[in-house]
């Protein structure tokens, strides 16, 4: 390991049953890197994703975060990862505006950071609204908000391009872009060009195993559109 390398899989195997989901897979990310996993449904994206971030166990191999086992339940981890993943939550009862205040609460952001994060993601006028009042890619942008709002060194998507529609995922694209350049680490899973045209690297995935990694210019080349 590096002293760049943040994030470090050697060797990592996953089986649910019969089924493999990942064949021996190795991953490194580095400080402020943006790595894409791309590849078809069911290759072992999201299965990735939560090994990661600490919220899956590999049956094998072996996954760091800035040199030590990575665990959801590390205050470290808790601390400095921050994830949208493929399962959204909400409070039904809370409005957009306090879901972010306890995100702020719970890790010690000021309040000004809230506006910020609404502006962002356009949900500033939709600030006392309740998750049912909003659209599908409006409770999305709710999920990103609460995740940029947080400290994080790693920010860890999956497919957070879902129910966006284009001019949101362009934004989305920039965010990832401007995460890179203020030194987060992010690592994210896409169907979409676009978005993983924002990476330095892309990650193919098919059967549960890598099979390209490499710029990301150079990988989408060799991908379908």
């Amino acid at each position: 390991m590096g002293p760049a390398d943040l994030l470090t899989a050697t060797g990592v195997c996953r089986s649910y049953g019969e089924r493999v989901a990942l064949r021996a897979v190795r991953l490194v990310v580095r400080r402020g890197e943006r790595v894409a996993l791309m590849g078809p449904n069911g290759s072992g994206k999201s299965t990735l994703l939560r090994i990661a971030a600490g919220r899956d166990r590999p049956d094998a191999g072996t996954v760091t975060f800035d040199g030590a086992p990575m665990s959801e339940n590390d205050p470290r981890v808790r601390a400095r990862v921050a994830v949208v993943a493929d399962t959204p939550s909400w409070y039904p009862d809370l409005t957009v505006r306090q879901h972010l205040e306890l995100v702020a609460v719970a890790h010690g952001v000021e309040r000004e950071g809230i506006d910020t994060a609404l502006r962002a993601l356009r949900l500033h006028a939709h600030g006392g609204s309740v998750p049912g009042a909003l659209s599908s890619g409006q409770l999305q942008s709710l999920l990103l908000a609460a995740a940029l709002l947080r400290p994080r060194d790693l920010l860890v998507l999956d497919e957070p391009e879902q129910r966006l529609d284009p001019g949101a995922r362009r934004r989305l694209a920039g965010m990832v872009r401007a995460e890179g350049a203020r030194g987060t680490a992010v690592l994210y899973a896409t169907h979409h060009r676009e978005l993983a045209g924002a990476a330095d690297r892309v990650v193919l995935m098919e059967d549960g195993a890598v099979v390209a990694d490499g710029p990301a210019d150079e990988v989408l080349a060799t991908v379908e559109r």
